[in-house]
């Protein structure tokens, strides 16, 4: 069964990576980067060598995120973010072939695992089956 394991941040937590600090994202050293690199990469080899990643991928910045919506004449409205109504997005992505949910669950455990500064604000990481098709609606 493939899943599609996420984890969340926000415009201030990446700021906060690159040294700036704010109200629930403590600055981070290079140390506190170093540190995650290390165990994402890790975690990384490990699942590539299980022959259970398929993909992988830390996303850009909010700040660096794009909208496209259709405007009421049906044309296209490109907007860039991040918005204030959407603190939260998606920070970085596994799609993982697993055996079952349980098997990706421990991964997931591991991913919380990843060191940070203390202060630093704790989310959730998402599992999410992939459907193999619309008979799984």
């Amino acid at each position: 069964m493939k899943y599609l394991m996420m984890i969340q941040g926000t415009q201030a937590d990446y700021a906060a990576m690159g040294g700036d600090a704010s109200e629930g994202s403590p600055a981070w050293t290079q140390e506190d980067v170093r540190a995650m690199f290390a165990h994402m990469t890790a975690l990384n080899k490990d699942l590539t060598e299980s022959g259970e990643m398929i993909d992988g991928q830390g996303l850009a910045e909010p700040a660096r995120t794009r909208f496209v919506t259709l405007g009421a004449d049906g044309e296209p409205v490109v907007a860039d973010g991040p918005y204030a109504e959407t603190e939260e997005v998606l920070a970085g992505y596994w799609l993982l072939d697993c055996a079952s949910l349980d098997r990706v669950t421990e991964i997931a455990a591991r991913v919380a695992q990843c060191p940070q500064p203390a202060g630093a604000k704790e989310y959730p990481v998402v599992i999410r089956p992939v459907m193999d098709g619309g008979e799984d609606l």
